[in-house]
């Protein structure tokens, strides 16, 4: 850990600061992770974790198994197809009208999601005046109930086979929608942590198989409707081992496991390198042990706790002080370690999620060994917020 410190300090001795950067070994140990564990799955490139059209191309273009991107807003995957990616799947509904109406100029590329009879109904009116046809993919919902508990995310109504079939009736009455896909993702194996918790493993294992029951026998209705599906998605970095397994399944969505950000050093059956970085400097020294940094508070998204805060990783010896934590402007750590720190010392941190970091710099600067080999743009760099 003292080499990398040592490493990174060297590379970003004239960098501005702070400054956020990707270690290049660690990223690329992420990426044959991900290729070694897909199976005979293509893998679907989330862009909500990486945020950095050149890094999305990077990992498109390392390996065939790189099949596509899932995007998070149709203004988004616009864009991301007039820069020449192709095969766009948005993770979530659109009611966007004035992306929609772009979109029925040209809906090649991209596929929206839908649930709702609701967004059948919108999706229709728009590509039936534009005299065109929207490919679409359903969200299932592949929660667990149990008494008293909901075992994953509130996301897709499409619970039951019931509501499935009503969804299904409903769309006969659409000619300008085509279902092309299906997706479910299951959300409490791939982003709940389990290391360390007996309960959380137990649930995930019950979970598994009504996973596996519920999404092919949806797909066996789907079909059984004459819905012929070129896309069958699933999974995440946290049930990539699992959903890999399923026959079903021909394509897994993965973003999070390429930067390894906090979150995922907490579950049992893997283990990722570290990838992506934040560096800020010492700017002031309130008390012997205590060293404050500019900025830092850039906390993640989701319920509200500890484990959302940056993580100060080197040097050795620092945490955030429990009564302040990371703020917008400076946050005060404490050190216990060999080191000695002066102001200007830089200090490394990690995000607790992957991509979300990303809003907050302008460049990811790509360190190989003890130097920065490659400057590129996030997404906040391109002059682009779309969440």
């Amino acid at each position: 850990m003292m080499d990398q410190y040592k490493n990174f300090l060297h590379a970003l001795k004239d960098a501005p600061s702070p400054s956020l950067f990707l270690d290049q070994e660690a990223f690329y140990k992420n990426l044959n992770w991900v290729i070694l564990n897909s199976g005979n799955k293509n893998i679907r490139i989330a862009t909500k974790s990486i945020r950095s059209v050149e890094i999305l191309k990077k990992i498109h273009a390392s390996n065939p198994v790189f099949q596509g991107f899932m995007t998070y807003t149709l203004e988004e995957s616009l864009w991301l197809r007039s820069l020449g990616l192709k095969d766009l799947l948005i993770g979530y509904p659109t009611t966007d009208l004035a992306s929609l109406n772009k979109l029925a100029e040209d809906p090649r590329e991209i596929v929206l999601m839908v649930d709702r009879i609701e967004h059948l109904d919108l999706l229709e009116e728009i590509a039936s005046a534009k005299k065109t046809v929207f490919e679409v993919c359903v969200d299932l919902d592949l929660s667990m109930d149990l008494p008293g508990v909901r075992f994953g995310v509130y996301r897709s109504n499409l619970h039951e086979e019931k509501h499935l079939r009503n969804f299904l009736f409903h769309l006969k009455k659409c000619p300008h929608i085509q279902l092309v896909g299906a997706m479910g993702y299951e959300a409490q194996i791939a982003g709940v942590m389990d290391e360390n918790s007996t309960l959380m493993q137990v649930l995930k294992q019950l979970s598994l198989t009504q996973i596996k029951n519920r999404r092919l026998k949806m797909i066996q209705i789907i079909q059984a409707a004459g819905h012929t599906l070129k896309l069958i998605n699933g999974g995440g970095t946290g049930s990539l081992k699992h959903t890999n397994k399923e026959e079903v399944v021909n394509e897994i969505t993965i973003g999070s496991a390429f930067f390894a950000p906090v979150l995922f050093d907490h579950y049992q059956d893997f283990k990722l390198s570290p990838a992506l970085f934040f560096s800020s400097p010492i700017v002031r020294q309130p008390a012997k042990n205590i060293f404050t940094i500019l900025g830092g508070g850039y906390i993640a998204s989701g319920q509200t706790d500890e484990i959302k805060q940056p993580q100060a990783w080197l040097p050795i010896g620092l945490a955030l002080i429990k009564n302040e934590g990371a703020g917008e402007v400076q946050t005060p750590l404490k050190y216990n370690g060999p080191l000695k720190l002066g102001i200007g010392d830089l200090i490394i941190l990690r995000h607790a999620k992957a991509g979300e970091i990303c809003e907050r710099f302008n460049q990811i600067h790509i360190i190989e060994g003890n130097r920065i080999t490659e400057t590129v743009s996030t997404y906040r760099g391109e002059g682009k917020c779309f969440l």
